[in-house]
C-alpha cells in the first residue's frame, strides 16, 4: 500500500491497541495477520524542477511537511509485527513491489504456496508481470485482509490472451500495451481475469510484462496475469533475491504445473491473439489509452480533434500593410520597396511562442509573464507538463533508454526545453537499471533540463526497516487524538489461496 491509504490503517491499528490497554489487554497482541507492507511514494510535491538540486530540494521539502506523519509510520513499523514500511524517496510502490517485495512463491508456517496480494492502488496489477495475481481494492477490503478476513469474489471468466512474433525495432512496451488496451476494450474485460500465453510470452522481457500488468485498470480487467518461465528468474536474480528463493520459485512453478509451457493451449473462457511484430508506434488519447492513435496520424489527429476542447477559429489570412501596398505599385522589373525601422540598431525582443505553425488549426495566443522565466505566449495544444513518473515508464530500462536517447539526439540538434515545460523525472529504484544510473544519460537529462525531482535513487532491494539519516525519530507512540483521525485501509499479502489475501 501507499503512505495516503497506509496511515488510516496504522491509525486503526493503533486505536485498537488503546481500546485494548483500557480493558486491561495486552496491547502487543494487536498486530496485523497477514504481511502487510507500506511504501511511501505519494505524498512528494515537485516544487522545484530543472536545476540539478532538484531531488534534494523537494525530499527535504517533503520531511519538512510530513514530519509528523513519518514519526507515526516509524512507530509502526517498530511496534507491529509483520508489517514493514519503505522509507520515502525510494522508488514507486509498484516498482518496489516487482523488485523486492514480492515472493512469487510464500513461505509460511512450513508450507509453500503461490504468492498473492491486493493493493490500495488500481495499478498493483503491474505484480502480475512478475507471475503475482493480485489486484487493487478499497481500503475497507484491504484491512480486512490485513486483519485475516477472506476476500470474497465470484469466480471470473479468464480471457486467454496469445502472443505471437517479437516486438519490432523502433516500437516499445508502450506502443504494445496500448495496442492490448485497444483490443480488450473492444472486446470487453471489465470483471475478467486476462492470461497471456503462447510462444511469444518469452520474447517479452519481464520490465515489458509489468508495463502491461500495470495498465490492467485501463483494460478493465481485474487482473492481467503472465506465466512463471525462465524470463522470471532472471528477473528474480537481476532484483537481488536470494538463491534460496529463486530456486523454491522454479521447483515450485514446475512442480505445481505453473511454469510456462509455449506449446501447450490452455482452455480459457474466451480468446484473442496479437502478433508482436504488427505492432507500430503509437500514443493514447485525446481522453481514453483506448483511443489508441498511431504516431503517423499524430498531427492530423491533434488537429481534429482540438475543434472539441475549443470554439475559437482558426488563425485569419495575414492583413496587407503598407509594404505590401508599396510591393503592388511598384514597376515589376524594379527593385522591391526598402524597409526603414526607427532603431535598426535595437537588440530583437525575442517572444518564445507556442503559436507557432499555427495555421490550419484553431488558436488564442496568451501572453504569459512570469518572474523567472520570462514572457512567453501560450496557445491551444501547448505541451506544458514533461514528467516521466509513472511506474508504467519509469521501470522500463528500454523505455527510459529511448526516452534518454530521444533527449540526446534532441539536444545534440540544437533544441532546447521551452519556457512554459516544467520537466520533471521519477527514477526507478537503483535495482532498476535504467538510464539514472548511467553517467552518459545523465548528462543527457541535465543537457535536456530534465532533472530527477523526486523519488529516491536508493536501492529497493535495502532494507524496508532502514530509514534514511534525515528522517526524524519518533520517540514515542501516538496520542490518542491523532490516532482516531481518519478511516482505515491497508494492503495485506498472506493466505494459501488468491482469496486469501
Amino acid at each position: 500500500m501507499q503512505d495516503f491509504t497506509g496511515v488510516p490503517c496504522v491509525v486503526d491499528l493503533a486505536t485498537m491497541r488503546e481500546a485494548v490497554t483500557e480493558l486491561g489487554g495486552d496491547p502487543a497482541k494487536v498486530n496485523p495477520l497477514a504481511p502487510a507492507e507500506l511504501v511511501i511514494d505519494h505524498s512528494v510535491i515537485i516544487d522545484v524542477f530543472g536545476r540539478p538540486d532538484a531531488f534534494e530540494r523537494n525530499v527535504d521539502f517533503e520531511y519538512e511537511r510530513n514530519k509528523e506523519r513519518y514519526q507515526f509510520l516509524r512507530w509502526g513499523q517498530g511496534a507491529f509485527d509483520e508489517f514493514k514500511v519503505v522509507p520515502p524517496g525510494t522508488g514507486i510502490v509498484h516498482q518496489v513491489n516487482i523488485e523486492h517485495l514480492a515472493r512469487v512463491v510464500m513461505t509460511r508456517g512450513g508450507q509453500a504456496y503461490p504468492d498473492t496480494l491486493v493493493g490500495t492502488d488500481s495499478h498493483t496489477t503491474m505484480v502480475n508481470g512478475l507471475g503475482v495475481l493480485g489486484w487493487g481494492v478499497g481500503g475497507i477490503e484491504a484491512e480486512a485482509a490485513m486483519l485475516g478476513q477472506p476476500v470474497s469474489m465470484l469466480i471470473p471468466r479468464v480471457v486467454g490472451f496469445k502472443l505471437t512474433g517479437e516486438i519490432p525495432a523502433g516500437s516499445t512496451a508502450t506502443d504494445v500495451v496500448l495496442t492490448i488496451t485497444e483490443m480488450l476494450r473492444r472486446h470487453g474485460v471489465v470483471g475478467k481475469f486476462v492470461e497471456f500465453y503462447g510462444e511469444g510470452v518469452g520474447a517479452v522481457p519481464l520490465a515489458n510484462r509489468a508495463t502491461i500488468g500495470n495498465m490492467s485498470p485501463e483494460f478493465g480487467s481485474t487482473a492481467a496475469i503472465f506465466p512463471i518461465d525462465d524470463e522470471t528468474i532472471r528477473y528474480l536474480k537481476l532484483t537481488g533475491r536470494s538463491d534460496a528463493q529463486i530456486e523454491l520459485v522454479e521447483a515450485y512453478a514446475k512442480e505445481q504445473g505453473l511454469w510456462h509451457d509455449p506449446a501447450r493451449e490452455p482452455v480459457f473462457s474466451e480468446t484473442l491473439e496479437l502478433d508482436l511484430s504488427t505492432v507500430v508506434p503509437s500514443i493514447a488519447g485525446p481522453k481514453r489509452p483506448q483511443d489508441r492513435i498511431e504516431l503517423t496520424d499524430a498531427k492530423s489527429s491533434f488537429r481534429k480533434s482540438v475543434h472539441d476542447y475549443t470554439d475559437d477559429a482558426e488563425p485569419a489570412p495575414l492583413p496587407h500593410n503598407h509594404v505590401d501596398e508599396a510591393g503592388r505599385e511598384s514597376f515589376p522589373a524594379s527593385d522591391a520597396p526598402a524597409l526603414a525601422f526607427a532603431d535598426d540598431d535595437a537588440e530583437p525582443v525575442v517572444v518564445h511562442s507556442a503559436a507557432n505553425g499555427n495555421e490550419g488549426r484553431p488558436t488564442r495566443p496568451t501572453l504569459v509573464k512570469t518572474p523567472d522565466r520570462g514572457e512567453f505566449e501560450l496557445d491551444h495544444g501547448a505541451v506544458v507538463i514533461a514528467s516521466i513518473t509513472s511506474c508504467t515508464n519509469t521501470s522500463n530500462p528500454s523505455v527510459m533508454l529511448g526516452a534518454a536517447l530521444l533527449a540526446r539526439n534532441a539536444v545534440d540538434r540544437g533544441l532546447s526545453v521551452k519556457p512554459w515545460v516544467k520537466t520533471s523525472m521519477r527514477p526507478a529504484p537503483r535495482s532498476s537499471p535504467t538510464t539514472t544510473r548511467r553517467p552518459a544519460s545523465g548528462r543527457t537529462w541535465r543537457s535536456s533540463a530534465t532533472t530527477s525531482s523526486a523519488t529516491a535513487a536508493r536501492p529497493a532491494s535495502a532494507t524496508p526497516a532502514r530509514w534514511p539519516r534525515r528522517s526524524p525519530r519518533p520517540s514515542t507512540r501516538p496520542t490518542s487524538r491523532s490516532s482516531r483521525c481518519c478511516r482505515a485501509t491497508a494492503t495485506s499479502r498472506a493466505g494459501s489461496t488468491p482469496t486469501s489475501r
